[in-house]
């Protein structure tokens, strides 16, 4: 038995990261002290003004664990990690996993490339970003291909100089071709430096020499030329006017605004990063941080500095902030340490760079107050239109709902569907599919009492299974009963759902979601009444929602088990087509018809199927046929 007050005592006071359990040993929180003595022994003081987050934390405090190190820098690393590792549910978490793109310039290289990359390696290759679009990354890419006509393929040159035939790109003129010889390793060179210059933000040679060319095009009456030099050097303005917001010349920095709601401890805080690269700005992006609590701005800035950094293969040399972090100089120490270069958090008050930090806040307060609206409009159809249909059906609660479908053509591969909502949103967690077992032929109510059948059934002996092991844990998506059943038709359907309860010694209330006479929903058949419903209403949108998504789940898996029954019982039967070629023929074509409608010549032309092959294909089908 852990006894926290007499484990508190045994406390050192030595810098080191503790970690907090519950009663189940899950790992509710993580944190670093310079003094674990007197630092956790402050979570079990009678303390008012800690926040109701951390209050209701210690309450779930079962045992507590340390780990003791030699400095708070190796604390701060290490509390990092295990933050990530375990996700603790009271730590303050970035909700991200982006890995931002980054244009790779392979310098090293005799013949250098343009290349996309979501890391940066020790290559020798210069990086510029990162970006927060993937797409304008690499339209990018191939808008400084075109212009200077640099090759992306992988040949290694000058190694393999006319080995090979030059690929497409240098016969449409989009690659000086390096590959073929015409062009010296000197001349190449002088096109990618210019390349490097303009990703350097230097565009008005770019522009000056393209306008030159086209004019000169135009003159010549080169007019096919003409246009192609006008569509780049329109591309190039574009890319260029995007550079409006610039800083001092080569400048590396990210600006850093923070908005937190502090009159709801259970809400998100948001941050606000502008990215600056040699003096330009290249991207703004905005990240979540969930279990804020009642966080001040400079907690949450500096819970981002610790998880945003950790993670990011580039660290600019300074980061600008409205206002000092939470372990300011712990952070510098630690950043510096992973840039190998010194980094620098700077508050600015006035100036430009103050404007810059400034906007910064400002648009994290926009995105949170757009944030608060969005919610509550998502809050009226979810929980608004579960509150609505509670109010209609008089339950006391519809938190979970489960709704069910019945899909097949003429009896072949009878398939249930069974969805799930929590809270008006879809769980797709818990979404089950059924193969009907005991029933043959097109028996809706048969299959439906099958699924309804094996599907309480096994949630009854998970039920069991958790008493007898004594856990609170469901053990899978079945364990846990639904608050209301909702079945795809009226009457029948409905009572072959309280047939099935009947049998299994359940309660649970269930309705029909009644369709018209053009299969739209019109009401709800509940109790041996159908109660109409305004269509205009939330919860009327959310049955909709409810009933077209089972029938959707149920229609897919039918597709996909017709599918592979059809490709079975055909190909499966034609002597020399194993997986693979079945693979093949299949990828090739869209259906097993397109396949038996085929000539020799176009089986032939299918990759990994050979002539003999092809005409054993065709025989098979034409002889059936």
């Amino acid at each position: 038995m852990f006894d926290i007050q007499e484990e508190l005592k045994k406390l050192p006071p030595k810098p080191g990261v503790y970690i907090m359990h519950d009663d189940k040993d899950a790992i509710i929180y993580v944190g670093k002290a310079v003094n674990l003595h007197n630092r956790v022994r402050s979570y079990f003081r009678k303390i008012v003004g800690r926040g109701p987050q951390i209050d209701q934390m210690v309450k779930q405090i079962a045992r507590f664990e340390y780990i003791v190190t030699d400095s708070e820098l190796e604390a701060l690393v290490l509390e990092n990690n295990l933050i990530k590792e375990h996700m603790p549910k009271y730590n303050t978490m970035l909700r991200d996993d982006k890995t931002y793109p980054y244009i790779k310039v392979t310098v090293q290289e005799d013949y250098p490339r343009i290349l996309f990359s979501r890391q940066i390696k020790k290559d020798r290759a210069r990086y510029f970003g990162p970006f927060t679009s993937g797409l304008a990354v690499r339209e990018t890419i191939e808008l400084l291909n075109r212009i200077y006509g640099l090759r992306d393929c992988s040949r290694t040159l000058p190694r393999d100089i006319g080995k090979e035939r030059p690929c497409l790109n240098y016969h449409m003129q989009r690659c000086c071709g390096p590959c073929t010889g015409e062009i010296s390793r000197e001349d190449y060179r002088k096109k990618s430096d210019a390349a490097l210059e303009f990703l350097s933000g230097s565009y008005g040679p770019v522009i000056k020499d393209l306008t030159e060319q086209m004019n000169r095009a135009s003159e010549e009456m080169r007019f096919e030329d003409a246009i192609r030099l006008r569509d780049l050097l329109q591309s190039v303005k574009s890319v260029s006017q995007k550079q409006k917001m610039s800083d001092a010349p080569g400048e590396n920095r990210d600006i850093i605004g923070a908005a937190v709601e502090k009159e709801n401890a259970d809400a998100d805080g948001v941050i606000q990063t502008f990215f600056i690269r040699d003096g330009r700005l290249i991207g703004r992006e905005h990240f979540y941080m969930a279990h804020v609590g009642g966080k001040t701005e400079a907690e949450l800035m500096g819970d981002f500095i610790q998880q945003f950094y950790a993670g990011t293969p580039f660290i600019p040399r300074e980061i600008m902030l409205p206002e000092e972090p939470v372990n300011r100089a712990l952070l510098e120490e630690w950043l510096t340490l992973r840039k190998g270069s010194k980094v620098s958090l700077v508050i600015p008050r006035k100036g430009q760079k103050s404007r810059l930090v400034d906007l910064a806040v400002e648009n994290a307060a926009l995105i949170l107050k757009g944030d608060r609206e969005r919610m509550k409009r998502e809050e009226g159809r979810t929980i608004g239109a579960v509150k609505e249909l509670e109010e209609l059906l008089g339950l006391s609660s519809c938190q979970r709902m489960e709704a069910y479908d019945i899909s097949n053509i003429s009896g072949f591969a009878n398939v249930g569907s069974m969805v799930v909502y929590e809270k008006g949103k879809p769980k797709r967690s818990d979404y089950r599919k059924f193969r009907i077992k005991t029933v043959a032929g097109p028996n809706d109510y048969a299959c439906m009492k099958e699924v309804l059948t094996r599907r309480f059934t096994h949630g009854m002996e998970e039920q069991k299974e958790l008493e007898e092991k004594n856990l609170d844990q469901a053990l899978g998506s079945f364990t846990r009963f639904p608050d209301l059943l909702m079945m795809d038709g009226g009457r029948g359907q409905v009572n072959i759902a309280l047939e099935v309860l009947k049998e299994l010694g359940l309660s649970i209330p269930v309705c029909g979601m009644v369709k018209d006479d053009n299969h739209r929903t019109r009401g709800l058949y509940y109790n041996n009444i159908e109660i109409p419903i305004d269509r205009h209403s939330e919860a009327f949108k959310l049955i909709t929602r409810v009933q077209d998504e089972a029938h959707r789940f149920a229609i897919e898996y039918h597709r996909s088990l017709r599918s592979k029954a059809q490709v079975t019982s055909r190909l499966d039967e034609i002597p020399g087509v194993g997986p693979a070629r079945k693979k093949a023929l299949m990828r090739q074509f869209a259906s097993i018809q397109e396949i038996m409608e085929a000539e020799e010549d176009t089986l032939a032309s299918v990759p990994g199927i050979t002539r003999k092959q092809a005409q054993e294909i065709w025989n098979y089908f034409h002889r059936e046929t």
